[in-house]
Protein backbone atom coordinates (compact mmCIF):
# COMPACT_ATOMS: atom_id res chain seq x y z
CA UNK A 1 0.00 0.00 0.00
CA UNK A 2 1.42 3.12 -1.04
CA UNK A 3 0.95 6.11 1.64
CA UNK A 4 -0.78 8.81 1.09
CA UNK A 5 -2.61 11.99 2.37
CA UNK A 6 -6.03 10.59 1.72
CA UNK A 7 -4.63 7.15 3.46
CA UNK A 8 -7.12 5.88 6.59
CA UNK A 9 -4.87 5.33 9.63
CA UNK A 10 -6.94 2.07 9.96
CA UNK A 11 -5.61 1.10 6.57
CA UNK A 12 -1.99 2.33 7.53
CA UNK A 13 -1.75 0.28 10.57
CA UNK A 14 -3.16 -2.87 9.36
CA UNK A 15 -0.29 -2.94 6.37
CA UNK A 16 2.01 -1.60 8.64
CA UNK A 17 1.60 -2.67 12.17
CA UNK A 18 5.15 -1.27 13.49
CA UNK A 19 3.72 1.96 12.60
CA UNK A 20 1.89 2.56 15.57
CA UNK A 21 4.83 2.20 17.82
CA UNK A 22 6.85 4.75 15.63
CA UNK A 23 3.55 7.09 15.77
CA UNK A 24 3.06 7.25 19.47
CA UNK A 25 6.75 7.82 19.78
CA UNK A 26 6.69 10.64 17.00
CA UNK A 27 3.81 12.80 18.83
CA UNK A 28 2.15 12.42 22.54
CA UNK A 29 -1.47 12.88 21.02
CA UNK A 30 -1.20 9.94 18.83
CA UNK A 31 -1.10 7.78 21.96
CA UNK A 32 -4.90 7.66 21.26
CA UNK A 33 -4.58 5.25 18.79
CA UNK A 34 -3.83 2.62 21.60
CA UNK A 35 -7.56 2.76 22.56
CA UNK A 36 -9.56 -0.05 21.10
CA UNK A 37 -12.97 1.65 20.52
CA UNK A 38 -10.78 4.93 18.54
CA UNK A 39 -9.07 1.78 16.33
CA UNK A 40 -12.79 0.26 15.54
CA UNK A 41 -14.48 3.76 14.72
CA UNK A 42 -12.24 6.91 13.91
CA UNK A 43 -9.66 5.30 12.48
CA UNK A 44 -11.93 3.61 10.40
CA UNK A 45 -12.52 7.26 9.03
CA UNK A 46 -9.46 9.65 10.17
CA UNK A 47 -6.91 9.85 7.16
CA UNK A 48 -3.72 10.90 7.55
CA UNK A 49 -3.96 14.43 6.08
CA UNK A 50 -6.53 14.86 9.26
CA UNK A 51 -4.19 12.76 11.70
CA UNK A 52 -1.32 15.45 10.47
CA UNK A 53 -3.67 18.51 11.67
CA UNK A 54 -4.31 16.85 15.15
CA UNK A 55 0.02 16.12 15.72
CA UNK A 56 0.81 20.35 14.31
CA UNK A 57 2.28 18.49 10.95
CA UNK A 58 1.86 19.45 7.72
CA UNK A 59 0.31 16.78 5.79
CA UNK A 60 3.25 15.94 3.33
CA UNK A 61 5.49 16.40 6.47
CA UNK A 62 3.94 13.94 7.96
CA UNK A 63 2.94 11.47 5.18
CA UNK A 64 7.08 11.52 4.19
CA UNK A 65 7.93 10.85 7.60
CA UNK A 66 5.56 7.32 7.49
CA UNK A 67 6.93 7.00 3.56
CA UNK A 68 10.27 6.90 4.66
CA UNK A 69 9.79 4.54 7.40
CA UNK A 70 8.19 2.10 5.47
CA UNK A 71 10.91 2.84 2.66
CA UNK A 72 8.97 4.54 0.12
CA UNK A 73 10.22 7.80 -1.57
CA UNK A 74 9.10 10.72 -0.61
CA UNK A 75 6.29 12.99 -2.17
CA UNK A 76 6.66 16.67 -3.25
CA UNK A 77 3.35 18.95 -2.36
CA UNK A 78 1.20 18.12 -5.16
CA UNK A 79 1.64 14.26 -4.49
CA UNK A 80 3.86 13.21 -6.87
CA UNK A 81 7.21 10.88 -5.76
CA UNK A 82 9.87 13.25 -5.63
CA UNK A 83 13.18 13.07 -8.05
CA UNK A 84 16.61 12.55 -6.90
CA UNK A 85 19.27 14.33 -8.31
CA UNK A 86 19.88 13.82 -11.44
CA UNK A 87 23.39 11.35 -11.75
CA UNK A 88 25.93 10.69 -14.31
CA UNK A 89 25.40 7.56 -15.15
CA UNK A 90 28.16 5.22 -14.34
CA UNK A 91 30.40 4.21 -17.15
CA UNK A 92 29.96 0.47 -15.92
CA UNK A 93 26.63 0.04 -17.01
CA UNK A 94 27.77 0.25 -20.65
CA UNK A 95 28.69 -3.19 -20.05
CA UNK A 96 26.53 -6.35 -20.92
CA UNK A 97 24.35 -7.18 -17.95
CA UNK A 98 25.05 -10.99 -17.68
CA UNK A 99 21.47 -11.73 -16.29
CA UNK A 100 18.48 -9.75 -16.75
CA UNK A 101 15.14 -9.70 -14.84
CA UNK A 102 11.82 -8.33 -15.65
CA UNK A 103 10.10 -7.25 -12.38
CA UNK A 104 5.89 -7.13 -14.30
CA UNK A 105 6.63 -10.56 -15.67
CA UNK A 106 7.56 -11.67 -12.16
CA UNK A 107 5.20 -10.03 -10.30
CA UNK A 108 2.25 -11.21 -12.82
CA UNK A 109 3.94 -14.91 -12.08
CA UNK A 110 3.66 -14.04 -8.43
CA UNK A 111 7.20 -14.25 -7.78
CA UNK A 112 9.30 -11.89 -5.15
CA UNK A 113 11.40 -9.51 -7.71
CA UNK A 114 13.98 -8.84 -4.64
CA UNK A 115 14.39 -12.45 -3.89
CA UNK A 116 14.42 -13.11 -7.98
CA UNK A 117 17.17 -10.61 -7.85
CA UNK A 118 18.85 -11.97 -4.67
CA UNK A 119 19.06 -15.43 -6.04
CA UNK A 120 20.79 -14.11 -9.97
CA UNK A 121 23.45 -12.21 -7.72
CA UNK A 122 24.30 -15.03 -5.65
CA UNK A 123 25.41 -16.37 -8.92
CA UNK A 124 27.01 -13.21 -10.57
CA UNK A 125 30.91 -12.88 -9.89
CA UNK A 126 31.94 -9.65 -8.87
CA UNK A 127 31.86 -7.00 -11.28
CA UNK A 128 29.69 -8.10 -13.36
CA UNK A 129 26.28 -6.79 -13.61
CA UNK A 130 22.43 -7.66 -12.93
CA UNK A 131 19.85 -5.48 -14.92
CA UNK A 132 15.75 -5.49 -14.04
CA UNK A 133 14.11 -4.02 -16.34
CA UNK A 134 10.27 -2.38 -14.80
CA UNK A 135 7.03 -0.52 -15.27
CA UNK A 136 7.91 1.29 -12.00
CA UNK A 137 10.77 2.63 -10.15
CA UNK A 138 11.65 -0.38 -7.76
CA UNK A 139 12.88 2.50 -4.34
CA UNK A 140 12.55 -0.23 -1.86
CA UNK A 141 14.69 -2.38 -4.09
CA UNK A 142 17.12 -0.07 -4.76
CA UNK A 143 17.36 0.63 -1.44
CA UNK A 144 18.18 -3.09 -0.37
CA UNK A 145 20.92 -3.29 -2.98
CA UNK A 146 22.47 0.12 -2.09
CA UNK A 147 22.75 -1.14 1.89
CA UNK A 148 23.84 -4.09 1.50
CA UNK A 149 26.99 -2.61 -0.90
CA UNK A 150 26.27 -2.83 -4.24
CA UNK A 151 26.66 -0.13 -6.92
CA UNK A 152 22.78 0.58 -8.42
CA UNK A 153 22.17 2.74 -11.03
CA UNK A 154 18.53 3.66 -11.45
CA UNK A 155 17.53 4.86 -15.50
CA UNK A 156 13.98 6.58 -15.72
CA UNK A 157 13.20 5.61 -19.40
CA UNK A 158 9.62 7.05 -19.49
CA UNK A 159 6.84 7.28 -17.06
CA UNK A 160 6.29 3.25 -16.93
CA UNK A 161 9.65 2.37 -18.10
CA UNK A 162 12.93 1.88 -15.62
CA UNK A 163 16.08 0.13 -15.84
CA UNK A 164 17.69 -1.09 -12.76
CA UNK A 165 21.23 -2.04 -12.83
CA UNK A 166 22.78 -3.85 -9.92
CA UNK A 167 26.57 -4.22 -9.90
CA UNK A 168 28.31 -7.10 -8.03
CA UNK A 169 31.26 -5.79 -5.86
Amino acid sequence: MEIRPNTKVNDLLNTYPQLEEFLMKLNPKYKKLKNPILRRTVAKIATLAQVAKIGGYKTMDLVNILRKEVGQPPLDEDGEIEQEETTAAPDWISATPKAILDAKKLLDENKNPLAEANSVLKKLSPGEILLIESDFLPSPLIDTFKEKGYEVYAEDLSEDRYKVYIKKV
